[in-house]
């Protein structure tokens, strides 16, 4: 299936793009935050992120589907 990625302040640093279009037999968001870490080098842990479905905050076993727009949401550090 293919999924429509989106990253984020250090993620998009790492990846060296703001979004791409994911062709991936995983199924769910965590199997897909784990291959992309692999293909892009991530060393942010999932407990240190937020994943978001097609606009609405999910869990990372929310089931993905062909189509699905992900984010996933790092820590942002202000002041």
């Amino acid at each position: 299936m293919i999924v429509e990625v989106r990253y984020f302040a250090v993620l998009r640093e790492r990846a060296g793009l703001a979004a791409e279009s994911v062709e991936t037999a995983v199924g769910t968001a965590a199997e897909l935050y784990d291959e992309l870490a692999a293909r892009h080098a991530f060393d942010l842990p999932r407990t240190l992120l937020r994943v978001a479905v097609n606009e609405e905050f999910a869990d990372w076993s929310h089931r993905l589907s062909p189509g699905d727009r992900i984010v996933f949401i790092p820590p942002v550090a202000g002041g």
